[in-house]
């Protein structure tokens, strides 16, 4: 004779009784399928699953029913913005016995292309971008996003206005008196002595959220990626020479920016083109121990902004970091 197994999440009370906001699973493995035109196989994804319990009196969710919803994801079937969007009431109807009206999910994964080098012919490489796709259900209120993460290089203006005032004031030192030198003359001088002092110059990362509507035909991964980095300009290269090396430091040179500068650059592209935008930026600083950052203003903070520049005084959002 076979017992039934126990079922103490179904037959035994809670104590103390407590409501609870999310209950549910974290850093779930699966291989996912992209609704993504370049996505020609499944990307290692980590999965995070979550339900609200408002009901103090049930001892514990049904982790298992939520786990089993990701099993059509793992075994083909592309994730594409409507099916994200059906994932939590399907959360919701697995736990309808909880009455559960709040569900969650998220899903993490490196998005990795080839980049060509930006001078040698044939020569490229992989660069990996971080993923987070989430959606979230209220009650009524569906919620989706799409956050993205690009490495590039920032070359801080300061710092280079420093650098060029030290080569100026050692050419002036070395040529005091001298009112007309050769050009040739002055090239082999500044080939040999332009480096007296450089601007430092740091690996740096933007995360730039948008809202995914559930009527799109794909994620939209690349298309988002490509506006960011050509709007910033120096985006980390892969395999490299020394012509491709020489090209990076020149695009450094004409894209010189602060943290505040990159923000405004991604802000003013992808604006257009996003609803939900958000964008926090960090720079790495080689000169100092911590990190220079800044958050995107949202375009109600823009238009206050804009008309309290109008009066003549300097305007302050009231919200000027929105959570990331």
């Amino acid at each position: 004779m076979t017992l039934p197994l126990p079922d103490v999440a179904r037959h035994e009370r809670p104590v103390p009784l407590a409501t609870l906001d999310a209950v549910g699973m974290q850093g779930i493995d699966l291989p996912l399928w992209l609704a993504e035109p370049a996505a020609e196989h499944p990307v290692h994804a980590r999965a995070d699953l979550f339900v609200d319990l408002p009901d103090p009196l049930v001892k514990g969710i049904h982790m298992s029913r939520l786990y089993r919803l990701l099993a059509p994801l793992s075994e083909g079937r592309r994730l594409s913005p409507a099916v994200l969007s059906e994932l939590p009431g399907e959360m919701l109807d697995s736990h309808a016995d909880c009455q559960a009206s709040v569900a969650r999910a998220v899903f993490r994964f490196d998005w990795l292309r080839q980049r060509p080098a930006l001078v040698t012919p044939g020569l490229a490489g992989w660069a990996a971008y971080p993923i987070e796709l989430s959606v979230t259900r209220h009650g009524d209120s569906l919620a989706m996003s799409l956050e993205a993460s690009v490495t590039y290089s920032s070359t801080c203006p300061c710092s280079a206005a420093l650098a060029r005032q030290v080569i100026e004031q050692r050419f002036l030192a070395d040529f005091a008196g001298q009112s007309q030198l050769p050009a040739e003359f002055v090239a082999n001088w500044l080939r040999a002595h332009a480096s007296a002092a450089t601007p430092h110059s740091q690996r740096s990362v933007a995360r730039i959220r948008v809202a995914l509507p559930a009527d799109a035909q794909s994620l939209g991964l690349e298309t988002l990626i490509e506006r960011a980095e050509h709007a910033l300009g120096t985006p980390v290269q892969t395999a490299v020479k020394r012509a491709d090396e020489q090209a990076f430091a020149q695009r450094n040179g004409e894209h010189l920016m602060y943290v505040e500068d990159a923000s405004r650059k991604l802000l003013d592209a992808l604006r257009p083109h996003y609803a939900g935008l958000q964008v926090h930026v960090c720079h790495q600083e080689s000169l100092h121990p911590h990190n220079a950052v800044a958050w995107g203003l949202r375009h109600a903070d823009v238009c206050r902004a804009e008309r309290a520049h109008a009066a003549g005084r300097r305007g302050h959002p009231d919200h000027p970091h929105p959570h990331f």
